[in-house]
């Protein structure tokens, strides 16, 4: 699953069934129903800069979110803008999605099927934790109410894809003020077989951290993203080291269609020199 995907299933699976134990149940129910519309919103369309990091390589790309399914244009590469052949190259795959609209039709029921899977683990998902109230405490913008959760042990995962949730652990932060997810703080505390422990398997250790904040005009994003896993796909093992940053969210207009999106990114406020200008002295 996508990984940005996976970061809003997270955050709306995390206040399923936690009003028995909030102190203030009411607060954390307001919260879920804001997530889960926030979830399903497609007229509060966002223009904005992902950078997003591995150990090996960092990239910069503007996204522009549409009716269509989200567009991206690359901007740098390790904190370098492109150079004349690799924006030549950008630009040339820009002309092909906006010349072949069954490439954003085949990416847009690509992230559908995400999100029809997602739903289906939800359902899932309220008897898997146990919630319990933590207080309150400083947050980025304000007063925070804290919970720990911990896996219930008498949830029994019905599929592969909820096995992780029986060894997750951690923290979760409300914005009172908003009743919005202000941060996300989960650990794996065992290991956790995926495929019969024979395909693959995610090791103890494991980490995601999510902080969302409000981005302008009270809509919430996720704007820091960390994911630091190791597992074993087959015969392999894999480390998962993913560092994704968002910023610079600008809205756009409700009902924007791809190719909209496609001339907005093209736009001269986002072209190679604006980009050389931003990106020298990094």
């Amino acid at each position: 699953m996508p990984v940005l995907r996976v970061k809003s299933l997270i955050l709306v699976f995390l206040l399923t069934g936690m009003a028995a134990q909030a102190e203030d149940p009411g607060l954390v129910q307001r919260a879920l129903a804001n997530e889960a519309r926030a979830a399903n919103d497609a007229q509060h369309l966002m223009r904005y800069r992902l950078r997003k990091s591995s150990p090996r390589l960092t990239t910069t790309k503007e996204i522009c979110e549409t009716t269509d399914g989200a567009v991206a244009r690359l901007i740098a590469v390790n904190d370098a803008p492109l150079s004349a052949a690799d924006e030549q190259r950008e630009q040339m795959r820009l002309d092909q999605l906006l010349n072949d609209p069954g490439r954003q039709r085949h990416r847009k029921q690509g992230q559908d099927q995400d999100t029809a899977r997602a739903m289906k683990v939800l359902r899932s998902l309220p008897r898997a934790f146990v919630y319990e109230y933590a207080g309150v405490g400083p947050g980025p913008s304000g007063q925070v109410a804290k919970f720990r959760f911990r896996p219930n042990p008498r949830f029994d995962p019905p599929d592969l894809e909820t096995q992780v949730l029986k060894q997750m652990t951690g923290e979760l932060w409300i914005d009172p003020r908003q009743e919005r997810v202000a941060k996300l703080d989960g650990r794996l505390q065992q290991d956790v077989d995926i495929g019969w422990g024979i395909l693959g398997r995610l090791y103890k250790g494991g980490t995601i951290v999510i902080d969302q904040a409000d981005v302008g005009e009270g809509q919430w994003r996720i704007v820091h993203f960390d994911m630091k896993m190791s597992a074993r796909v087959v015969f392999k093992i894999r480390v998962f080291d993913t560092t994704e940053d968002e910023s610079q969210f600008v809205p756009v207009p409700a009902g924007l269609r791809y190719q909209q999106a496609i001339a907005l990114l093209r736009d001269t406020r986002t072209s190679s020199t604006r980009n050389r200008s931003e990106f020298a002295g990094k």
